[in-house]
């Protein structure tokens, strides 16, 4: 949580005081305006509004709390209210406890929550959740009072003093705001109801009153805002005061109890406090003084002070009491405190001369410089003549830094000043008073001619020696607190003590200004601070004041002490009127002139500033252009690279392309020639099988033993036959016992056997995902089928071919002795297979007839890889009956189709090795038998 600090002219912020952790409900000021406290549920802290810095900080326990903290009025005494009912005093310098207040008896015990003290600080009034209230005399330190409200009042909300002109400051009538929204003004000796505000339909939630006590203003519950005139209210307030013959009781010597000391409210008869026991009441009239009455109310002040004794007390002690120096001030110059009329001077807002104060007067607190500024203003609005007064920032500056934080007090300080202790100072203006200067200079000639004889040798005149320590008001040559000092006995003599204050400045520093022998010299004294002890000047100041003539004495000449008058400020026209409106006259049109000066200046400035503006925007505008283009070639410029990349890029792709269709056109050539060496292969294996049939053939004519041989092949051969047929027809015979149609699939399936397995096996490979060779192998597959099929059809004419060729074979004959051998062993094989084969086709036929909707597996797998285990000669017969030549012609046919062979995986080569044997062996029993 932080508080601002808010200039309520200007509506600036200030500053901003940090420190409290939760919300501030109670803010009091003291009444010098230097010190402000603010409370919170658990601190209470000490500001120094000069500064705006924290001074002191009170913290409590969090099970006692604070109720309030608060200064007295016009005193430097702070009161702390505990929720614990506990009350201390405060010395507000030192923070010393001064006092605590006894607990209030057991019976009347309240929980306090509101409090008001009387202005003159002597009596507080307490009050809570209860219809009692406690009145306590601060001076006795004792609770002296209870005050019972009336019966409705359950709870008191607010408490205030209505102030009055005639009590000065022991307020007698205290307003009580309680729960239902009634405000009740009742006199606290009395003990009767004068007045109340507010209803129960119409109830009041907060109230204040203002300061000298004429209206109330209350915000209601509904929002609306009443003001109320006390005078209008009640015709007990506006009696006139009390002759000066009082009664005086003297205190009870005994304790008194709670109901001793509780008085009701009442509205009609007052209601005496009931009277203790065994107390004797003593009474003294004061009578009337007839020969000093004039002279006691001369020296009487405001708020109770006497002038007379103060002024002992002054020489006494040579100074007043520091805290209570700003009250002792106020009563002596009586200062009236007229708000509405010093409202009225501030409103009207910076005078014209001082709205550039600060070039002439450069002063680095900005709060300072606006309340000098404003200070200035109200005195300019006040009397033009102030307006023109060269000096009178240098008289007002002090008493600003002194009262910055009351400028009421302020201005009216400065305002009596002027009236009273600068009497006569205007009647040269615009020169300085020469009169005022002329009765020092009469003083210090009768006391001190030797230094006024010196001033004179060194041509320093008054205006040198005395002028500048009068309109500084001596604020240049002595510090703060021997300025205070001075003005503590300025403020209490007659206004000649001002100018016998000159004289004897100048006669205690006589020693250093005889030796003085230069004008700089004497200026530089007189404007800077001096090695001078100012008690010294003052008894100095006391015994010019006793010891000075008649004839030449101030005093005769000035005229007493007069105080600002109340409502509204006197008139101030002690100066020569028809020079101050020549000069007012001649500024206002200097003023002028200069004002039409500044427009022109303004104007040519106007121009100056458009046609610098036209140049900048020109010198803009080209730089953009600049800009622009150069943005502009920047583009083209990677543009251009860009279409540099583009070709080449598409000189590589076209690079890419060509080596890409040069490796396409090798790889068609190379392909080509594999298709071509492949068709070279297969016609030159054709040649070489045709050769070997023509060679078969040629056999079979020309050799009878051979044929004879052939024959006993043969025969045995379709014996083999004949067993497989019937083997075959076995098979045959067991599927026709089922149906048309089966039988018909089952003769179907017979036929494409071999070339399912091949299409069944090629299907395996490629969901297994063979690799490339493997369609390779069934590329293979497929051309040997297709040339099987083309020699079936050829083998008659083939056959007949080799007959012619048989003779050319017989040296070949020779070298295929050794492969007969292995051919007969390569049949016995064979033999074995296609019985096998027979043999599972058999089973499986049966159990088919058996389970027609059982799915088939696939054996050709398995059959292939058995047969892969036969010899690469399974496709021969017995070579026991074979001719030679035809031995001769196979072991050579064996060779080539090795070396033909070799890139291929053995299952393949096998298969159709045996493929190609049976295809061979179904081709050769006819030719045998024709033969």
């Amino acid at each position: 949580m932080f508080l601002t600090y808010m200039e309520t002219v200007t509506k600036e912020l200030v500053s901003w005081m940090r420190g409290h952790e939760s919300s501030v409900f109670s803010i009091s000021v003291h009444a010098s305006g230097k010190y402000a406290i603010t409370t919170s549920s658990d601190t209470a802290q000490l500001w120094d509004l000069d500064t705006f810095q924290r001074k002191r900080k009170l913290n409590i326990r969090q099970s006692v709390g604070i109720q309030k903290v608060f200064f007295l009025p016009l005193s430097n005494t702070i009161l702390s209210c505990f929720k614990d009912n506990s009350i201390f005093a405060w010395e507000c310098d030192t923070l010393f406890c001064k006092y605590q207040l006894p607990a209030p008896p057991e019976s009347s015990s309240i929980l306090y929550k509101v409090f008001a003290v009387t202005r003159d600080g002597r009596i507080l009034a307490a009050g809570g959740k209860s219809n009692h209230l406690h009145l306590w005399c601060l001076e006795a330190r004792q609770l002296f009072r209870i005050i019972q409200m009336p019966t409705k009042v359950r709870a008191i909300r607010h408490l205030e003093f209505l102030p009055d002109s005639f009590d000065a400051g022991s307020n007698q009538v205290l307003g009580v705001l309680s729960q239902d929204g009634i405000m009740r003004f009742i006199n606290i000796q009395t003990c009767k109801l004068l007045f109340e505000i507010g209803s129960l339909d119409q109830g009041i939630s907060s109230s204040v009153i203002s300061p000298h006590g004429r209206y109330i203003a209350s915000i209601m519950e509904n929002g609306s805002l009443n003001v109320y005139s006390v005078q209008a209210l009640t015709q007990e307030i506006n009696k006139p005061p009390l002759p000066l013959v009082k009664v005086i009781e003297d205190l009870p010597k005994k304790k008194l109890s709670s109901s001793d000391l509780k008085m009701k409210v009442t509205s009609g008869r007052v209601q005496q406090p009931a009277k203790p026991r065994g107390s004797k009441i003593q009474t003294r009239i004061l009578k009337q003084d007839l020969t000093g009455d004039f002279e006691s109310e001369k020296n009487e002040l405001p708020d109770g002070l006497n002038k007379k004794r103060l002024q002992i007390l002054l020489k006494g002690y040579g100074e007043y009491p520091t805290k209570y120096r700003m009250f002792i001030w106020r009563s002596l110059l009586q200062l009236p405190e007229n708000h509405t009329a010093f409202s009225s001077l501030i409103d009207k807002g910076t005078h014209v001369t001082f709205l550039n104060l600060q070039k002439k007067y450069p002063i680095k607190s900005r709060k300072l410089l606006r309340v000098l500024q404003r200070t200035l203003s109200a005195l300019a609005h006040w009397s033009v003549i102030f307006s023109d007064t060269p000096y009178l920032p240098l008289l007002a500056f002090p008493f600003v830094k002194l009262f910055q934080n009351n400028q009421l007090i302020c201005f009216e300080v400065i305002a009596t000043l002027i009236i009273n202790w600068c009497q006569h100072w205007f009647e040269y203006f615009p020169n300085p008073p020469i009169n005022i200067l002329s009765m020092i200079e009469n003083v210090l000639a009768f006391h001190d001619k030797e230094l006024l004889q010196h001033f004179i040798d060194h041509d320093i005149t008054s205006q040198l020696y005395a002028w500048p320590l009068l309109e500084t008001v001596f604020s240049e040559v002595l510090t703060r607190e021997e300025w205070l000092k001075l003005f503590d006995n300025i403020f209490s003599n007659h206004p000649s003590f001002l100018l016998m204050t000159v004289v004897a400045y100048n006669i205690c520093s006589r020693v250093p200004l005889l030796n003085c022998n230069l004008k700089d010299d004497f200026e530089f004294f007189f404007h800077h601070r001096n090695n001078l002890d100012i008690n010294v000047v003052i008894r100095q100041v006391y015994h010019l004041m006793e010891t000075t003539p008649t004839d030449i004495h101030p005093d005769s000449m000035l005229n007493v002490f007069v105080a600002l008058t109340k409502g509204q400020y006197p008139v101030f026209n002690q100066y020569p009127k028809f020079i101050v409106d020549y000069q007012t006259q001649e500024r206002e049109r200097i003023r002028n002139d200069e004002l039409d000066y500044l427009r022109e200046r303004q104007t040519v400035e106007d121009m100056q500033a458009e046609v610098d503006q036209q140049r900048v925007e020109d010198e803009a505008w080209y730089q953009k252009q600049e800009l622009l283009r150069k943005a502009e070639e920047t583009r083209r410029e990677m543009l251009l690279q860009e279409e540099e990349k583009i070709i080449q890029q598409r000189q590589r792709l076209a690079a890419v392309k060509r080596e890409l269709q040069v490796k396409e056109m090798h790889l068609q050539d190379a392909a080509r020639r594999r298709f071509l060496k492949l068709q070279q292969d297969q016609q030159e294996m054709e040649l070489r099988r045709l050769d070997d049939e023509i060679g078969r053939k040629n056999l079979t004519e020309n050799q009878a033993a051979v044929a004879k041989e052939m024959r006993a092949d043969a025969d045995a051969y379709r014996r083999k036959v004949d067993l497989e047929e019937h083997m075959f027809h076995k098979l045959i015979e067991v599927g026709e016992t089922q149906s048309q149609k089966t039988q018909k699939v089952i003769k179907e399936n017979l036929a494409k056997a071999e070339q399912a397995c091949l299409n069944t096996d090629w299907q395996i490979q490629s969901l297994h995902k063979q690799k490339c060779d493997d369609l390779q192998r069934n590329k293979c597959y497929q051309e040997v089928a297709k040339l099987l099929r083309e020699n079936r059809r050829k083998e008659i004419e083939i056959l007949n071919a080799m007959v012619e060729q048989e003779a050319k074979k017989w040296k070949e004959a020779e070298g295929k002795e050794f492969c007969l051998r292995s051919a007969k062993k390569a049949s016995a094989l064979s033999d074995a297979s296609r019985k096998w084969f027979l043999k599972q086709e058999i089973n499986a036929a049966v159990e088919h007839a058996e389970n027609p909707c059982h799915k088939e597996e696939p054996r050709f797998q398995n059959e292939q890889e058995d047969a892969s285990c036969l010899p690469r000669t399974s496709h021969l017969n017995d070579s026991s009956e074979m001719h030679p030549s035809t031995q001769i012609s196979l072991n050579r046919r064996a060779v080539e189709w090795d070396t033909t062979e070799q890139n291929l995986i053995q299952k393949v080569r096998n298969l159709r090795q045996r493929l190609t044997a049976q295809a061979r062996h179904r081709c050769q029993t006819p030719h045998l038998l024709a033969a």
